[in-house]
């Protein structure tokens, strides 16, 4: 990926290549974007959005950092962008989709505790402050590393460490809350 600046404008097969892109990063990016606006079809929406963006702004992809952490660079500042401009004056409800397995009585009733405590977490962690919400996302759901992260989102890694630990505070805040509620 990192030869692309480079020859992209030479390329005659561009959409082959970016096909390519969008299978390898289609889904991850999908799952990114979710995290900030936490509506499924605008999620769809502005990830097919950011890669018209990337197809057109991919000859200026210089390689300092990886393709991955460029892309998602984009990504974000498109899902910022348009937080700062819709957010505020419309409601984002979360669809709640369950899928539950096999038939038995027992796995179902497991199926359902799993779901609902799965589900606990993503409404957690959709609750966050996006500041401690992308960190949480980024490291945990992404697997990506403090370096990574600091260079994505362009601050040090020690402010992502300090990120990183108040977003874990606050849920542990979060849970005890709600495990006094039910007490």
């Amino acid at each position: 990926m990192e030869e692309l600046s480079a020859c992209w404008k030479e390329i005659d097969n561009k959409e082959e290549i970016f096909d390519e892109i969008m299978i390898t990063y289609g889904q991850e990016l999908l799952h990114l974007v979710f995290s900030y606006v936490k509506n499924e079809a605008v999620a769809e929406e502005l990830t097919q959005d950011i890669f018209v963006k990337v197809y057109y702004s991919i000859h200026k992809y210089k390689g300092k950092s990886s393709f991955r952490t460029w892309l998602w660079r984009i990504a974000i500042n498109h899902c910022k962008d348009y937080l700062k401009s819709w957010y505020t004056k419309n409601v984002i409800k979360v669809d709640d989709e369950y899928i539950y397995g096999e038939d038995s009585k027992e796995n179902i009733e497991q199926a359902i505790v799993q779901k609902e405590e799965e589900q606990w977490l993503v409404q957690a962690v959709m609750s966050l402050p996006i500041l401690y919400r992308e960190i949480i996302f980024l490291f945990y759901f992404e697997e990506l590393t403090i370096k990574e992260i600091a260079r994505i989102i362009g601050v040090n890694e020690n402010t992502i460490k300090t990120r990183l630990r108040r977003a874990k505070q606050l849920l542990k805040m979060i849970g005890d809350e709600e495990k006094w509620k039910n007490d």
